[in-house]
């Protein structure tokens, strides 16, 4: 059984963190490299960067500061926003990413899940998955949340893991920033669809909205920003407190 795991998120604009709430009124939160040294000197199991500016402006993900941030950590880390080819792929991973995190690319080019999971393996492609629920079904976006899809959020999990993926990072849109707890509907049903490592995103606000991750679903991380960017939550407390409720904890 997979231990689990606890994920900082660091959105990256113009070469700062940031953090909104629903996608939208962006804050700043501080320097990603220094916020990244400090998870790590935490105990943050991994780390997740993404470049949320990057699809909408058409530019590829920063690979100057991937280098910085491979400099400054020794655990592993997920970079995703701009990547749209094997070659953005490889350029990462050769600076210093562990793993790749794809969105709008794999939605609009599945095949470029087959092709790098083929060149790279699937441990290191991560399919990241916006979704919201709209008269009462989970539906995709794209776009960093801009553009609506007709697409089920279940059916793409599935079809990414048949193409390769080796990880889903779930958002719930209507949770993100909202500290009101996940979404643990869509996050089950993602869970009972696919047999590769899910990532819950959006909505974490107290250490019981962890538990009832958990607990209720078979993600087997968590992700979260501004309640550690702004140290409403440690994350050495908040792993004590779930190994004292019997979760198993990296």
């Amino acid at each position: 059984m997979l231990k689990n795991r606890i994920i900082p998120c660091l959105d990256i604009m113009n070469g700062r963190t940031v953090k909104g709430v629903n996608f939208k009124g962006l804050q700043d939160a501080g320097d990603p490299v220094e916020l990244a040294k400090r998870y790590v000197d935490e105990g943050a199991d991994e780390l997740v960067f993404l470049d949320i500016t990057a699809t909408l402006e058409k530019r590829k993900t920063l690979v100057a500061l991937v280098e910085r941030i491979a400099l400054a950590i020794n655990i592993p880390f997920t970079v995703g926003g701009g990547i749209s080819t094997v070659n953005d792929i490889r350029l990462l991973l050769n600076s210093g990413a562990d793993k790749v995190s794809l969105n709008s690319s794999a939605f609009r080019n599945p095949g470029v899940i087959s092709e790098a999971a083929g060149q790279f393996g699937n441990q290191c492609i991560v399919i990241a998955i916006d979704t919201k629920k709209i008269n009462n079904q989970w539906f995709v976006f794209i776009d960093g949340g801009h553009t609506p899809t007709t697409t089920d959020a279940v059916r793409w999990a599935k079809s990414a893991e048949s193409l390769g993926a080796g990880e889903i990072l779930l958002t719930s849109m209507d949770a993100d920033g909202t500290k009101s707890g996940f979404s643990l509907d869509i996050l089950s049903d993602v869970c009972n669809n696919v047999s590769i490592p899910v990532i819950a995103s959006g909505g974490a606000g107290t250490k019981d909205d962890f538990l009832n991750l958990f607990n209720s679903t078979g993600c087997t991380a968590a992700l979260a920003a501004s309640i550690f960017h702004y140290g409403e939550i440690s994350i050495p407390d908040l792993k004590e407190y779930l190994k004292m409720n019997k979760i198993k904890m990296r």
